[in-house]
């Protein structure tokens, strides 16, 4: 048992979202520029004033990542119409996000942190190796603001859970 303690602990496995220094609400997010899909740059810059969930998956392709992002997929009129735009991350390559894309008909861009620099920023990551980024969330304002972040995800309700969370912060304005 204590065996697979420590290897748990070496590969990354173990360890909340939260132990790794997740960040919270009105803090700033750090800037970042990833490789998306279709192998163009994607950076914090392009979206200044804009609203985006960046949401961390652990692989393309995997029945989790399927359920949540097809789950984002069939709501994805409710972010549009709030102004959001969904950008998915993992540890995969362009190419394999590509085929995830094409597979499930994604109407939205998959970004590839393959240096694993900014996963590790925001405690989708505790290290560089780490195999899969954990399953979390962040609703980021048009001041590079976190509105939002979502520790621990399930990938059935997230959609749901973000877009009331989002109905909450526009009847607050």
């Amino acid at each position: 048992m204590r065996m697979l303690a420590m290897a748990m602990a070496v590969f990354g496995f173990a360890g909340s979202a939260l132990a790794a220094g997740m960040l919270k609400p009105g803090d700033a997010f750090p800037t970042w520029k990833l490789t998306d899909q279709a192998g163009k740059e994607v950076s914090s810059a392009d979206l200044a004033g804009t609203t985006y969930l960046l949401w961390f998956f652990p692989k393309a392709m995997t029945p989790g990542c399927t359920k949540e992002g097809c789950t984002l997929r069939d709501n994805y009129t409710g972010f549009e119409k709030a102004g959001v735009q969904l950008l998915g991350v993992s540890f995969d390559a362009p190419a394999t996000n590509a085929k995830f894309v094409e597979k499930e008909k994604f109407p939205f861009r998959l970004l590839s942190d393959t240096g694993k620099t900014l996963a590790v920023e925001v405690g989708a990551a505790d290290s560089t190796h780490r195999l899969w980024a954990r399953r979390i969330s962040y609703l980021v304002g048009p001041d590079g603001k976190v509105l939002e972040a979502y520790p621990d995800v399930n990938p059935a309700t997230h959609a749901g859970q973000v877009l009331a969370d989002l109905a909450k912060l526009n009847a607050g304005k």
